[in-house]
């Protein structure tokens, strides 16, 4: 099968990763299916000549019928599943309502392990197939006020891992996309999310709280090291067109340096420079 025939259900496609790589592989030909989790952007995709489907993370009917709607549209094929919707929830753990949490995981890695488990027998049945999980370089380092987000990373590369194991003796391929700072409308949704759930006037993480406030809100890129979308574009399409992907995929300069750093230091050493940071 010519590699421009695939045919790739991408998660989170409003804006940012999801929708750029959504665009640039429509626009090279593979059968792009996007998804989103509200009707107004579906819509607007659609509107670009864009396949999209409706699909909530947090809701286990909704991935299901956007699934059903995909199958549809490519005739119940699926060659490559890009799990990327995704979302980061600030603050100290000791001020994060559980429920918070919870739903960071609803989105982060519950609702992506409901779409795996039902792109597995697809995949299965036609002999071939590849599961992309974009990760993060918090799935490799913690850093303080994003405990919600990196645990969900953390958990997603475990999660990663043993799945690659299952599959092994099957012909699905697994690999993760782990980027550091990526231009999107990140942390304009991690600054709404904060204003949610965190009762800033009565933390006493209030003072570092209003750093994380001018970070999020500033547009301008986080650190020198940010790349724009199509930095994850391009492992996306190795592992698309790769017979045997690798299993991991470091997108940005932190992500080299922290998975380094994580290999050769001593836990306590590497806290001492990650708690500089906020």
């Amino acid at each position: 099968m010519p590699s421009n025939t695939l045919r790739i259900l991408i998660t989170g496609c409003s804006s940012g990763i999801g929708y750029h790589c959504a665009k640039s592989l429509h626009q090279q030909g593979y059968q792009v299916v996007a998804s989103c989790r509200r009707q107004s952007d579906v819509d607007r995709l659609k509107e670009e000549g864009l396949h999209c489907v409706l699909m909530d993370m947090d809701d286990e009917a909704s991935i299901e019928q956007g699934f059903s709607d995909m199958l549809a549209i490519t005739g119940g094929t699926l060659d490559v599943l890009f799990n990327n919707a995704a979302y980061g929830q600030p603050g100290a753990l000791e001020d994060l309502p559980t429920h918070a949490l919870r739903q960071q995981f609803e989105s982060n890695l519950f609702g992506w392990h409901h779409l795996t488990r039902l792109a597995i027998p697809v995949m299965l049945a036609q002999g071939s197939g590849k599961i992309v999980q974009n990760s993060s370089v918090l799935g490799l380092v913690a850093m303080k006020y994003r405990g919600a987000y990196n645990a969900s990373k953390f958990a997603l590369e475990g999660y990663t891992d043993t799945l690659r194991l299952e599959l092994a003796n099957t012909p699905i391929k697994v690999s993760l996309i782990e980027p550091g700072p990526i231009e999107s409308q990140f942390r304009a949704n991690a600054k709404a999310k904060f204003e949610q759930y965190i009762d800033m006037a009565d933390s006493r993480h209030q003072a570092r709280y209003q750093n994380t406030l001018n970070r999020l809100g500033t547009s301008s890129p986080s650190s020198k090291f940010t790349l724009g979308p199509e930095a994850v574009l391009k492992p996306l399409l190795t592992i698309m067109s790769a017979a045997e992907p690798k299993a991991r995929y470091y997108v940005t300069q932190p992500t080299y340096i922290f998975g380094f750093l994580r290999r050769i230091l001593p836990t306590r050493l590497l806290d001492s420079m990650l708690i500089k940071s906020d």
